[in-house]
């Protein structure tokens, strides 16, 4: 029989004790789509899910956005979908605040029946490629993410497309984008304020939040943390947040990568640096743009990105956010205070030494973002890459024929991968590949509106 280890049982005593009112626990993990996922269950169920732990099947880190199970690899029907051994994360017991004091939640992270980390979870997949990359450079990387999101309406207009909110201090829905405005902030102060109660609950550490570029659009910021996966799992957390809060306020919270054709784009940036043993910036080296190590990762990350496009724009709507003069990199590119580049070197303290990748959609999954990022990085260390000169505005916004720009060339670019099979996995980029393929093929499957308006009497 399995035994609770004794630092975990403390941590479910001592959260029995401050939330005595909790009566069911949401078990949950994010699958390959960054669909949070899981199980509720009764709050005497906790120990339970530490130790012996649950079972539950590996192929629902395999399902496409819709949650359907296409047999990728033969994962899925083929093999029966075994249940693998899952396990509740230690540190990850949390309230949930917006369940009235009723619900508190769990991390899960899967394994085989052997004890070893079940390789198609994406968390998974992230904690290996951590600690490669550890063991290979001495180096600790301190990352966090940055979530660009809608505020919509739960209802359509008359031709059933999104709406923004309507403003709750002035009753009208907002027109224009008024970036940075303090009563666009105003007037979402409650919401705002209930997100980062929610997050300071869960242990999540949110930053700043400001109003973007669009009518609705606002961004929160996380604080850097020393462990990439936690750094990943924070991003996940915050979108439940979001979600969560927004529903309950009447509103929906929308990641999608580009909801409105006619306004900004939702993006996922990571600034990432790395410190040594004595907590000192390993990519620092009291210049403006950090010394040859931080070059190296740069350009490790502007060669892994061909081959990682789908997983930074995992779904064809991701792929209308690449439009000239929109601040989304259109090439492999860096430099300094250009936020039209894809790798960004931000100014400041010399202590705070980073590179912020902007490629990425909202819509991404973070494990999977910092997977590949840590790949490239590792990759441009290992081989001294030169990421060449710095790139200006203007030539950063054209397209250079390197990045796919359609989801179909994204994943015959990752098909013929050669830098990440060896980081991630070539299993891993293989199934990765089959299950967005399979969506696609979903996807285009069904005769749309415009196909009728086009091509039924195109011939006269």
């Amino acid at each position: 029989m399995a035994t609770l280890d004794p630092a975990i049982a403390k941590e479910i005593d001592d959260f029995r004790k401050a939330h005595p009112s909790i009566e069911f626990v949401d078990a949950i993990f994010s699958d390959l789509c960054a669909i949070v996922r899981g199980k509720r269950m009764d709050i005497n169920s906790l120990e339970k899910i530490f130790a012996p732990g649950l079972r539950i099947p590996g192929g629902v880190h395999l399902l496409d956005v819709r949650g359907d199970n296409h047999n990728p690899l033969g994962h899925g029907f083929t093999d029966g979908d075994p249940d693998h051994c899952v396990f509740g994360v230690p540190g990850s017991i949390k309230p949930v605040p917006w369940s009235n004091g009723k619900l508190a939640q769990v991390m899960l992270s899967f394994a085989n029946d052997d004890g070893s980390p079940y390789q198609n979870e994406p968390r998974n997949v992230l904690k290996r490629v951590a600690e490669r990359f550890v063991a290979e450079t001495g180096l600790t990387p301190v990352s966090a993410f940055e979530l660009e999101f809608y505020l919509l309406d739960q209802e359509l207009d008359a031709s059933g497309r999104l709406l923004p909110p309507k403003s709750p201090l002035t009753g009208q829905r907002d027109e224009s984008t008024q970036v940075y405005a303090i009563h666009k902030m105003d007037a979402f102060a409650e919401l705002i304020a209930e997100i980062d109660a929610a997050a300071k609950a869960q242990g999540v550490a949110a930053g700043s939040a400001f109003a973007e570029y669009a009518p609705g659009q606002f961004e929160i910021n996380l604080h850097h943390v020393d462990d990439p996966v936690e750094a990943a799992d924070q991003c996940i957390l915050l979108k439940r947040i979001v979600s969560s809060v927004a529903r309950k306020a009447g509103l929906r919270a929308s990641f999608m990568a580009k909801p409105f054709l006619e306004q900004s784009g939702s993006g996922m940036h990571i600034h990432i640096s790395a410190v040594d043993e004595a907590g000192v910036n390993g990519f620092s080296d009291g210049s403006r743009f950090g010394n040859d190590r931080l070059k190296h990762a740069i350009a490790g990350m502007m060669a892994v990105m061909p081959e990682a496009q789908a997983f930074f724009a995992p779904n064809p709507n991701s792929y209308r956010r690449f439009t000239p003069e929109n601040f989304v990199p259109m090439r492999p590119c860096w430099g300094g205070e250009n936020r039209a580049v894809a790798i960004r070197v931000p100014g400041g303290e010399e202590t705070a030494r980073r590179a912020e990748f902007r490629v990425p959609g909202a819509d991404a999954n973070p494990y999977l973002v910092m997977a590949c990022l840590l790949a490239g990085m590792l990759h441009g260390i290992e081989n001294q890459l030169d990421p060449g000169e710095m790139c200006d505005a203007e030539t950063a916004g054209t397209h250079d024929g390197k990045i796919p720009l359609r989801a179909f060339d994204a994943l015959r670019r990752l098909e013929q991968g050669e830098i990440l099979p060896r980081y991630l996995g070539q299993h891993y980029c293989d199934l990765y590949r089959a299950c967005k393929e399979a969506e696609y093929d979903a996807f285009v499957s069904e005769i749309s509106s415009r196909e009728y308006d086009w091509y039924l009497l195109a011939d006269g």
